[in-house]
């Protein structure tokens, strides 16, 4: 079954047509790559996924509960509910909270705390704020991390930034991931880890769409992929198929690309 089905979906800001009746499905489990040259729609297509902006027209169905339920218009907080969550193109972290803290915040999205528990310091409120740290200690061990855990997450190298981003997005239990050019600014050796950091997520039942310059990791993690070029789907299909696509390779890839 598909975890989201994007129907005809289009988004206008004023005279710009930054998507133009785009569809496509992402199938539960899969890695969904989401390519394009800068100023394709990529990003606004992860805005209106998440909740961000509501698109002008078409319809978003995400699967709740086994059936297909149209998302158009909830907002952010909503979506994290329903298990979309998100990293973005340049890192959003609080850089002068530790490490730990950053991912306890994601963490929060799933607590049951009110407002009387966290005044009177009640049995269930503290015994919930432990479970936030063993949960965000968990997410930290996942991506590598719990060695930083009480530096500040400013202190940490670029990649590690990345990561930190990524255990924070999962800490709120989602069951779509959507990665908006994690391995911008990475080192080869970086970029590999990153690599075996997304099939561990995959491997726990997440799907994810990844936003990736990075061909060669693109063509290695997704088996289907979808093109865009100013607002148009000019191409879907595996990795093979979109390397030899005419309209890819001169929208985006360049001469060369089918026999890379």
């Amino acid at each position: 079954m598909n975890i989201l089905d994007i129907d005809s979906l289009t988004m206008r800001f004023g005279g710009l047509l930054a998507l133009a009746d785009v569809s496509f499905h992402v199938a539960r489990g899969e890695i969904l790559g989401l390519i394009g040259p800068n100023g394709a729609g990529k990003s606004t297509m992860f805005n209106c996924i998440s909740g961000v902006l509501r698109p002008t027209e078409g319809d978003m169905l995400f699967e709740k509960d086994g059936k297909l339920m149209r998302i158009n218009g909830y907002k952010p907080e909503k979506m994290t509910h329903f298990g979309v969550a998100r990293t973005f193109q340049n890192v959003r972290l609080f850089s002068a909270l530790t490490v730990l803290d950053n991912v306890r915040i994601g963490r929060h999205c799933r607590t049951k705390a009110n407002f009387f528990g966290a005044v009177l310091r009640t049995r269930s409120q503290k015994e919930e704020e432990q479970r936030i740290v063993d949960e965000s200690m968990n997410w930290l061990k996942f991506v590598d991390l719990e060695k930083f855990v009480f530096n500040t997450a400013g202190s940490l190298s670029y990649g590690f930034q990345r990561k930190l981003e990524i255990a924070r997005s999962l800490a709120t239990e989602p069951r779509l991931l959507l990665l908006d050019e994690p391995a911008a600014g990475m080192n080869p050796k970086e970029t590999k880890s990153l690599i075996d950091l997304i099939h561990k997520i995959s491997d726990l039942g997440v799907t994810v769409i990844l936003i990736e310059h990075d061909m060669k990791l693109v063509m290695s993690i997704c088996r289907r992929l979808v093109v865009l070029d100013h607002g148009i789907k000019i191409a879907e299909g595996g990795p093979r198929e979109i390397r030899a696509n005419p309209k890819v390779i001169e929208a985006y890839l360049g001469r060369g690309a089918a026999d890379a």
